[in-house]
């Protein structure tokens, strides 16, 4: 077993080997080499390397790392990607996969870091003395499966009774909803720019966070979806109340899954409705309807929101790996010192 290095920025040398470790590994979209390459050529530093490990001609992983201080490396984990950039074959041991790349990864790391792994891809890795794994956060997904009726009567009555009651209110007031989905390369450019006008009309415009056509996101967002739409593989859900946009989903999809990357929508559409939440509702039924996709995967922390659609939960994860197991238990003591400090518990170490 050998591991090599490439700098990340010639991630695209090797995009057909990703993409088939990508394919043996069964992982998301999130990892495919449509979405790892326009990551990159956004958020990077220039100093992540591209590793990738060998046995015999078989590739058994690949990872994007990132020096994130003094003798610690992680995998590279900007804000818009919601999985760490870890892929390897099923079955594989991941401590050792980890231990191994001390000999590898420049300036003598002390610590190794897989972030925001998905058990459902990458099974969590048991303690050992020189690996600490620590929840991250949970999240949610739907199974497209049963049909829409089924799931639907298995919603909360809060949540149905809300929403027949807005519905009701738009037929009364002689007001017409759709919803539109597109799928062309060509359409990308103009739904990022929507999107970013919807998102900056909330609360993230005044926290700097939100879309925009010009900025890092905006050019991630649209060289992402328009590389993933020219394989059929994003869809761009968009709701109409009469003919005013209110609410939009950026998705991608990968053989049994669509993923809602990002969502945004309209506060000021009308008093009393949740344009999100009606276009979620008719969303889920054509996705049912459908039966192309098996699950849909929301990949971010679970909300309040989340469990009105959805009781499939799971707690997505970090890995440590120290050089070292007595760098583990140094670890563990300083945030137990600093945890007393402040007055409330731990629950181990950080990446």
């Amino acid at each position: 077993m050998r591991w090599s290095t490439l700098p990340a920025a010639r991630f695209a040398e090797a995009g057909a080997d990703w993409a088939a470790l990508h394919q043996a590994a069964g992982a998301p979209a999130v990892l495919t080499p449509s979405f790892v390459g326009p990551l990159l050529a956004a958020f990077a530093r220039g100093d992540e390397l591209l590793l990738r490990c060998d046995d015999g001609g078989r590739t058994l992983a690949m990872a994007v790392m990132a020096p994130t201080r003094r003798g610690a490396w992680a995998t590279f984990q900007p804000a818009q990607a919601p999985v760490g950039l870890w892929l390897q074959l099923p079955g594989l041991d991941t401590a050792a996969l980890a231990r191994s790349l001390f000999g590898v990864l420049p300036g003598m790391p002390l610590l190794v870091a897989l972030t925001q792994a998905d058990p459902m891809i990458l099974p969590r890795p048991a303690p050992g003395p020189a690996l600490h794994t620590l929840d991250y956060i949970a999240t949610a997904r739907v199974t497209l499966a049963g049909g829409f009726e089924r799931y639907w009567e298995a919603r909360g009555k809060n949540l149905r009774a809300n929403l027949r009651k807005q519905r009701a209110r738009l037929e009364r007031e002689g007001r017409a909803t759709r919803l539109a989905v597109e799928r062309r390369p060509q359409e990308m450019a103009q739904a990022v720019a929507d999107y970013g006008r919807l998102e900056g009309s909330g609360w993230k415009a005044g926290a700097g966070t939100a879309v925009d056509a010009a900025n890092a996101q905006g050019r991630f967002y649209r060289e992402m979806l328009e590389t993933l739409a020219a394989r059929d593989a994003a869809s761009v859900y968009r709701y109409y109340l009469d003919q005013r946009l209110v609410a939009m989903d950026l998705c991608i999809e990968d053989r049994d899954s669509i993923v809602v990357l990002k969502t945004a929508y309209d506060q000021d559409a009308a008093a009393g409705l949740s344009p999100a939440l009606l276009m979620r509702e008719e969303a889920m039924r054509a996705l049912f309807d459908g039966g192309r996709f098996a699950r849909l995967e929301f990949y971010g922390r679970v909300m309040e929101w989340h469990t009105r659609w959805t009781e499939e939960v799971r707690t997505m994860y970090h890995v440590n790996h120290y050089r070292w197991p007595v760098l583990r238990r140094l670890h563990a003591l300083r945030e137990a010192r600093a945890a007393r400090a402040a007055g409330s518990p731990t629950d181990g170490h950080t990446p």
